[in-house]
């Protein structure tokens, strides 16, 4: 099914990515988000969100990543226009890979180069554009803990910017898609917890404090929902 429905919204895709434009990329994630809910309802994993996306504002949405199904999962239950940073190795995954770095912004944590070009990016991208969505984690969660440690760049970004940090749990993702299990799917029930947007200062001291204030709250949050 996965394949499948991919297949069928591709040449859509397509069509859509010839312009290269803002408009071009809205109607993409639309087209995304829409996908997303089909398939999550086909597979037997629909999703309940929990908690309200405000609606004034521009807002550095973050979450706990745990498994093949969160990106997903993001884009069915977010209400409105974002891009996602994801890493540039992605564009190298079949068919789902094309479609994503169509409307992702794409960093290579091995480049200077990359990761400045791509915090250009995320700056145009919120003063101009939409919201900008970062897994803070980098990488799957495989420790025991809530929460690995978090990287400075979300934050670093919204100091800089002064856009708050809206926090959001996905504690069920993990159980419907392991990522150590990529070919196996259980269906049940996905919960997404949209959690009280973090305000931010304009100060760069504020950076650690920032980032550890997000990562203890969204810990208590997965720890209480598991």
């Amino acid at each position: 099914m996965f394949g499948a429905t991919l297949f069928i919204v591709l040449p859509f895709y397509l069509l859509l990515s010839l312009p290269k434009t803002a408009q071009s990329r809205k109607a993409m994630w639309a087209l995304t988000r829409l996908w997303s809910k089909v398939w999550l309802l086909l597979a037997g994993m629909p999703v309940r969100r929990y908690g309200r996306f405000p609606e004034a504002g521009r807002f550095i949405i973050i979450s706990n990543h745990v498994s093949y199904l969160d990106a997903i999962v993001i884009f069915s239950i977010l209400p409105r226009y974002f891009r996602p940073l994801a890493k540039a190795e992605i564009a190298q995954a079949p068919l789902f890979g094309f479609i994503y770095s169509q409307i992702a912004l794409l960093i290579d944590r091995n480049s200077a180069h990359s990761r400045a070009k791509s915090t250009k990016l995320m700056w145009r991208t919120l003063a101009e554009e939409c919201d900008v969505f970062i897994f803070p984690e980098g990488t799957f969660n495989e420790t025991q803990e809530p929460m690995k440690s978090f990287h400075d760049g979300a934050f670093r970004m919204a100091v800089k910017t002064g856009v708050p940090i809206l926090p959001i749990i996905l504690p069920d993702t993990k159980r419907r898609w392991h990522y150590s299990h990529w070919w196996k799917l259980s269906p049940g029930r996905n919960r997404a917890c949209i959690l009280e947007p973090v305000p931010v200062e304009k100060d760069v001291t504020e950076l650690v404090q920032l980032r550890e204030q997000a990562r203890r709250l969204m810990a208590a949050v997965q720890t209480n929902l598991q």
